[in-house]
């Protein structure tokens, strides 16, 4: 004798959901913990070598602070359209979803300009010393988590124009707010890091 079947009918539950709810909210967190887990190791292994130095930075001057600091200002006003954008989605608000990630994406934009010039303005190559090897990697995946944000919002809003407009897409702004977080506040011990540490005595 088989057991009955029992069944559950989900067919009244949304479609999508915001916040821990939703599995991409979990996977960004997952991808977060990883990331950060990156630069975590990535810093560590920069104050190993300046631990191991006679004198820092090896063979050039400390970075310039010009390029490093505007960045670092407009990473931080950039939380908040970030904010706006989330809120905007979360309340599935078509028209203010897509202005506000089209602000995001031009201060996105910004930062990547001007990170060229960061990148100038280390005064070393990556190819020098262990110094250069480790300055050049750290700005590096920064710079890398930002093109992935960057592209990612670039596609979101390419489809909240263009459609077909699905619920799923502002839970996929929503998201897209929170791994921007991460890549402002992620940048802080980066910049104290590569721009106040060979500055120390």
């Amino acid at each position: 004798m088989t057991a009955p079947r029992r069944e559950l009918d989900v067919s009244a539950l949304p479609s999508y959901a915001f916040g821990h709810r939703s599995l991409m909210w979990w996977g960004t967190f997952g991808l977060i913990a990883i990331e950060g887990t990156i630069f975590a190791i990535a810093i560590g292994a920069y104050l190993y070598l300046r631990s191991q130095a006679d004198s820092w930075p090896l063979g050039a001057p400390p970075p310039d602070l010009l390029w490093g600091s505007a960045n670092t200002l407009i990473l931080l006003a950039s939380i908040w359209p970030n904010q706006k954008a989330k809120r905007a989605a979360e309340a599935r608000d078509l028209v203010r979803t897509r202005g506000w990630l089209l602000v995001c994406l031009l201060f996105a934009l910004a930062f990547l300009v001007l990170r060229g010039f960061e990148f100038v303005a280390l005064h070393t190559r990556w190819d020098h010393n262990a110094y250069g090897s480790v300055v050049w990697t750290l700005l590096g995946l920064h710079t890398v988590h930002l093109l992935t944000d960057t592209y990612d919002t670039a596609v979101l809003d390419v489809l909240l124009f263009t459609g077909p407009m699905e619920g799923q897409r502002f839970v996929d702004v929503s998201e897209n707010a929170l791994y921007w977080y991460f890549v402002v506040f992620s940048w802080l011990p980066i910049y104290a890091v590569i721009y106040g540490v060979p500055r120390l005595h």
